[in-house]
């Protein structure tokens, strides 16, 4: 990685091409502060330029990144994250990188995420999406507290023109920047199907009966509810309502095509900045209450309640001991407390240590996931059952959805309350921890709940 300063992206680009032979390729970033502008009317103008668009927004650190185009995608469909790693590293080897600013999300970053089980045979579903992904966008928008940053970045190689390449960088910029239209238009359901509900609670009572042979603890098995609307759903509405419905999620979004996967998750996986590692345990959930006082009373219900504790403490261990390895030094509450959503309420435990040198954020990833919350407990028991008795393919529904930037500061959030957008149909996805004390109607009302973030934004 080469960073540079004090250049403008045209004479970077001019000197870089020049020392190129014809087959030699090189990734090249020049970041900028700019004045301020809505992210959605940046994500929105992304159709005009006909390419594929990324979101990501911490709606708590009023962070979000916008990313349209690719300037170069990292695909990875093997099983394990650490090849992903290595491509990423290998893309930012030879970079050249003009950034003055040094903020976490500048400089070259990628936005994308990786299957739930790469192992489990893909369905037709998900055949735009590889098991692992990242893409290096050709803009990507950074807004944050610190202001309003567009970084540019693009593939060159000894054959291209520089001065053609600034003219079409120029005018892509200004078609992004100076677009300022939304489609309000609300998406109108004209179908809905659970898919396979019988056959789904069936699962779950099967599954009580695994885990009561002592085979293992807790299996997290998910569903679906396949939509059909009126006419091509419009990304940038779903997303400005998910904003405006869930105020302490993470908003996300990868479009591939006309497919895009896209959700408001309250889980965050794993937030590394500087040698500060955050992660979360959020499991265990409850509606909220038509009033203060019902709400307060579910919530005490919750706190109180074994199977939800359980459910919890399983998670908690299970990051703790999963991460105390990367951490000098660790801070782990010792009782959960409520974490309040519009629709639902969670336990939550926050985990926080000091990360260590000579790790990166795709370690704890893949030590983390799947978190008991998403798979089960033991992981490689539970794993093998949703494997084999699961009816969804759950794609990249439940698995590592987030950012890293070259400096290896990086969010992943878990990729729950989410669904697949195609068209003019969607798929949503919703699961819940079976235990040797679930009943299968309790669990199916309970994946009901857990839809209504996304399908109320739809149109439900």
């Amino acid at each position: 990685m080469i960073e540079v300063k004090e250049e403008t992206l045209e004479s970077t680009l001019v000197r870089v091409i020049q020392g190129l032979h014809s087959s030699e390729s090189r990734l090249v970033s020049f970041t900028k502060k700019i004045q301020p502008l809505n992210p959605l009317h940046f994500f929105e103008a992304g159709l005009t330029l006909h390419m594929n668009r990324s979101y990501w927004h911490s709606t708590i650190d009023d962070f979000v990144m916008v990313g349209i185009g690719s300037a170069v995608s990292i695909h990875e469909d093997s099983q394990a994250i650490s090849s992903l790693e290595e491509k990423w590293e290998s893309v930012l080897k030879e970079a050249v990188i003009n950034n003055p600013y040094q903020i976490p999300g500048t400089g070259i970053a990628a936005i994308g995420g990786m299957a739930f089980d790469p192992h489990k045979p893909k369905t037709a579903l998900w055949n735009k999406f590889t098991n692992n992904e990242l893409r290096v966008p050709t803009f990507l928008l950074l807004v944050n507290q610190q202001g309003t940053f567009l970084t540019t970045t693009i593939l060159v190689d000894g054959m291209d023109d520089p001065k053609l390449l600034i003219r079409q960088l120029a005018d892509q910029e200004k078609a992004l920047l100076s677009y300022q239209n939304i489609d309000h238009k609300k998406p109108v359901i004209v179908g809905r199907e659970e898919v396979e509900p019988e056959q789904w609670k069936e699962t779950v009572k099967h599954a009580t009966e695994y885990i009561a042979k002592g085979q293992v603890e807790k299996i997290v098995l998910a569903r679906e509810l396949r939509l059909t609307f009126s006419e091509e759903v419009g990304l940038t509405d779903v997303i400005k309502q998910l904003i405006d419905t869930q105020p302490t999620s993470y908003i996300f979004a990868y479009e591939k095509g006309t497919d895009c996967f896209v959700g408001a998750s309250p889980e965050r996986l794993i937030k590394l900045e500087g040698n500060q590692l955050l992660s979360t345990c959020l499991a265990g959930t409850a509606p909220r209450g038509r009033n203060e006082l019902e709400d307060d009373k579910i919530g005490y219900q919750l706190l109180h309640d074994e199977k939800n504790l359980q459910e919890h403490d399983f998670v908690v261990q299970m990051i703790k001991n999963s991460v105390e390895e990367f951490c000098q030094k660790m801070e782990i509450p010792k009782k959960p407390v409520l974490y309040r959503l519009r629709n639902l309420q969670h336990l939550y435990t926050p985990v926080r240590g000091i990360f260590k040198e000579g790790y990166s954020i795709f370690d704890v990833i893949e030590k983390l996931h799947p978190t008991p919350a998403l798979g089960g407990e033991p992981r490689k028991e539970a794993l093998s059952y949703i494997r084999e008795s699961e009816l969804l393919d759950r794609g990249w529904y439940g698995a590592p959805f987030g950012w890293i930037d070259s400096n290896q500061n990086g969010e992943f959030a878990v990729a729950i309350r989410s669904g697949l957008i195609q068209g003019n149909t969607a798929s949503l996805f919703a699961g819940c921890g079976v235990v040797r004390s679930s009943d299968p109607e309790a669990e199916f009302e309970e994946t009901r709940i857990k839809f209504l973030p996304m399908l109320t934004v739809l149109g439900g």
